[in-house]
């Protein structure tokens, strides 16, 4: 079903009074797009993290692949020349991912798209402590379609205004959602006890459980800033499309990184060269795992 909200709003101005000025400003104004800048606060330190990251965007790879379904690693490569946050950043590592998604979408939009449509692209080009992730699909929506993810890391306790240097006119638009890994309440299927951050401590460095108010007291402490911009342009559906979208971003981002946490005495100590390593073994294991089994991992939690 077509989001009738959006239906409402056009039906309330009568296209024979508007000209065609006015009727492309209000048609931009009902295609705007959606921005929310997450800040996952963790007790961790910005070099700690690189690796920490790196080691479970690979393990979670492998949990949400299976049954046809997961990711495919087509490119990880280094890069250099392409400056990113104004030139702060030109070089790091540039990878280019494909998901194959299906029963990770809702049903409304499984109904409503061919066969195949379903793939998703992601690029990202990490400098880190600053990465950049642009998600599209060209087989299917093309320019209609994309989600930006600007990620900063840096030491603090998340209270920084405007790290990702938006303009006034974005600042407007921005909404700002604070994740507490230790406390917030997550999605029932998500839920698993050996990944509960305010049960989890840390053997090898003492860290956790983290509960109450840990945010204001823990050492080390550092905030992952993720500004997420999405833009989806199809009449009807793009205000129930990007606030699915938003809210699937804050799922992952509170699921992953309560992961990343719980698995702290798995990655700590890792070196970069056992994190290429680690990915190189994984994009084998994903390309025989796509096609075999079940589906595995999250799925939509609601249409």
């Amino acid at each position: 079903m077509p989001c009738q909200g959006h239906y409402n709003r056009l039906a309330a101005v009568p296209l024979a009074d508007l000209s065609l000025t006015s009727y492309l400003g209000h048609m931009l104004r009902v295609f705007k797009m959606l921005i929310k800048e997450y800040r996952v606060i963790l007790p961790l330190t910005v070099e700690e993290y690189q690796v920490a990251q790196l080691f479970s965007v690979a393990e979670a790879s492998k949990n949400e692949t299976g049954g046809g379904e997961g990711i495919e690693v087509l490119k990880n490569e280094p890069f250099d020349n392409y400056p990113l946050l104004g030139g702060k950043y030109s070089k790091g590592q540039y990878t280019y991912k494909i998901y194959h998604l299906a029963s990770k979408v809702p049903t409304f939009i499984r109904l409503l798209v061919p066969k195949g449509a379903l793939e998703i692209h992601e690029e990202a080009w990490n400098a880190y402590p600053y990465c950049r992730t642009i998600i599209t699909n060209p087989g299917y929506m093309k320019e209609n379609f994309s989600i930006l993810i600007e990620s900063y890391h840096i030491a603090d306790r998340g209270n920084q205004e405007n790290v990702h240097e938006l303009s006034a006119e974005k600042l407007k638009k921005r909404e700002i959602v604070t994740i507490d890994i230790g406390n917030d309440p997550i999605n029932q299927a998500d839920y698993k006890p050996d990944e509960d951050p305010s049960k989890f401590s840390s053997q090898k460095t003492g860290r956790g459980p983290l509960q109450s108010n840990w945010i204001e007291s823990v050492q080390p402490v550092m905030t992952c800033y993720k500004l997420v911009t999405v833009e989806f342009k199809w009449f009807g559906l793009q205000s129930r499309v990007e606030n699915f979208i938003q809210r699937s971003e804050r799922r992952l981002f509170t699921t992953f990184h309560r992961q990343l946490f719980c698995w702290m005495d798995r990655w700590h100590g890792l070196t970069m060269e056992d994190i290429r390593s680690i990915e190189e073994k994984t994009k084998e294991e994903l390309d025989k795992q796509r096609n075999v089994g079940e589906v595995r991992g999250m799925k939509a939690d609601g249409d």
